[in-house]
């Protein structure tokens, strides 16, 4: 199996391969940043999936009260106990705040999503020992790392940017 994403070790994106593995599989407790309690929004797909998966996702939106029948925090800082993977959901521009509060906390990776990127506040996320995985989504790395893509959501046959005609 062929576990190559394409992406060249050149690039700023770039985590090692064993890295995200040795991430997934030791960390389970997960900041969930900007999680939202609409079923239909990205975070909270990957939310229902990372639970499922054993994660522990504590949500981290102060409008709301609980999602996924867990307490919500309005902060970082307001989380009771460590947290091991900051999950980002927020627009780049929130980015820099949130490391601040990461690295206060003591949390081990910064992990930014799909379209989350902010090259300064990785740099300095980076800079105070943490682990920065930016512009991947820990659903994808999983699912792609673990075999359980097609635990809600992709069908594992073949995946090809090619329209199936039937």
């Amino acid at each position: 199996m062929n576990l190559s994403d394409g992406v060249s070790s050149q690039s700023r994106f770039w985590v090692p391969l064993a890295e995200r593995v040795r991430i997934l599989t030791e960390y389970k407790r997960v900041a969930m940043v900007g999680l939202s309690a609409n079923p239909f929004r990205p975070s909270h797909f990957v939310a229902i999936y990372l639970i499922s998966k054993g994660f522990d996702v504590i949500p981290v939106n102060p409008r709301e009260k609980e999602i996924l029948g867990r307490k919500s925090y309005p902060s970082l800082k307001d989380i009771p106990g460590p947290v091991d993977i900051v999950d980002v959901f927020r627009d780049p521009s929130a980015v820099p705040a949130i490391v601040d509060e990461a690295i206060e906390i003591g949390a081990k990776v910064l992990w930014l999503q799909l379209g989350v990127i902010h090259e300064a506040a990785a740099d300095k996320a980076r800079q105070a020992g943490m682990t920065v995985v930016m512009d991947r989504c820990m659903k994808i790395e999983h699912g792609r790392l673990f075999g359980g893509l097609h635990s809600i959501g992709l069908n594992t046959g073949i995946i090809s940017s090619r329209r199936i005609i039937n």
